[in-house]
């Protein structure tokens, strides 16, 4: 027998959240699935988009070059773009897409030019001030790639840094700066990353970047915007105590039993994902119903309160986060965001499926 901890990937629940990112923006989207698709395994979610998915976006070149391996086929854009001649040679050779955001990236198109000719989206930093050409600087980088043979379309990009306040006007002042600076610019266009698609309506053009809402985690603050949960993360009952009143569990003592406390210990740690800075008091799931962590999560096991599930014992299934406890509910207790907590997930056993877990 295994050990219980695993991870249950929902590809419905992936399609589903695809399919509302393109209907509330329109147009074209590309489904980001960077970073092993966010945790989540980026080929088999790939795989499970590929019939409908209009591209993907990646940030290297070795995370296009796998997908592509895998058999994956359609736009595939990479996001951090040519790191030098080598990317740009793959980037032909593997039909691919790159973003060109700093004047270096120019260059390699000029001094190694490809074969044929290798699609661009131009970045501009309309305000994030973190990649991409300034506003000043952007018509005359469209300008020098359009006049390279080994360039394809241009498309124009930016990306925002406060999409997820909804009552913040710096995604105003971006929109406005992208907007004036490429008026006289031919080329699609794509500004909206999932806070943008889903607050920021007058940002909507012709691409879109879903990320974080493709696996069900909302970027807003007011959620409620029908994404369904990819994840489970998940485990088991693998011992069970009882203790009185006025008893110190777990590293460091942190939790202090209040009363006689039936205590379960979880097959899930630090180590597999779980974050360690969750306090005591955060939710999690034990057969169905919510209970709460007790006691410092280490390194391969954390605690559970089961005073008030009498009728949970050895083997009862337990949710850290899934469609009962909100990977947003443990992110925001434990200090941290969604992205971080998926992305960290590792050890456990991946399980891809149709529909949620059994």
């Amino acid at each position: 027998m295994s050990r219980p901890a695993f991870a249950h990937v929902d590809l419905n629940a992936l399609r589903h959240n695809y399919q509302l990112a393109r209907s509330r923006h329109g147009g074209r989207a590309l489904a980001v699935i960077k970073a092993n698709a966010y945790g989540h395994g980026a080929v088999p979610c790939a795989r499970a988009l590929a019939p409908e998915a209009d591209g993907f976006a990646v940030a290297v070149v070795e995370e296009a070059v796998a997908l592509r391996e895998a058999g994956i086929g359609g736009p595939i854009l990479v996001l951090e773009g040519a790191f030098g001649a080598d990317d740009l040679a793959r980037a032909e050779a593997f039909d691919l897409w790159l973003v060109v955001h700093h004047r270096d990236q120019v260059f390699l198109f000029e001094q190694h030019p490809p074969t044929r000719p290798v699609p661009v989206w131009l970045k501009m930093d309309s305000g994030m001030h973190r990649a991409g050409f300034a506003p000043g600087h952007f018509a005359a980088a469209h300008e020098k790639l359009a006049s390279l043979p080994g360039v394809g379309e241009i498309t124009l990009m930016t990306h925002f840094a406060r999409a997820d306040e909804p009552d913040e006007l710096a995604t105003a002042r971006q929109v406005r700066t992208f907007d004036d600076a490429t008026a006289q610019l031919p080329g699609a266009r794509s500004l909206c990353n999932s806070g943008g698609i889903l607050g920021w309506p007058r940002a909507h053009r012709d691409w879109s970047r879903p990320g974080i809402m493709l696996y069900g985690a909302d970027p807003m603050p007011a959620e409620g915007h029908g994404l369904e949960p990819v994840m489970t993360l998940g485990s088991a009952i693998i011992g069970v105590r009882e203790l009185p009143a006025g008893e110190a569990i777990g590293y460091g003592g942190r939790f202090v039993t209040e009363r006689p406390t039936r205590i379960g210990l979880v097959a899930m740690g630090y180590a597999d994902g779980y974050p360690r800075t969750a306090p005591d008091g955060t939710p999690v799931a034990v057969d169905g119903a919510l209970t709460r962590l007790i006691g410092r999560v280490s390194m391969d096991m954390l605690m559970v309160d089961l005073t008030e599930l009498p009728a949970a014992g050895m083997g009862a299934p337990v949710e850290l986060w899934g469609r009962t406890v909100p990977v947003n509910t443990v992110a925001r207790a434990a200090g941290t965001i969604a992205y971080e907590l998926l992305c960290n997930v590792k050890r456990v056993g991946f399980r891809h499926a149709d529909g949620p877990p059994a």
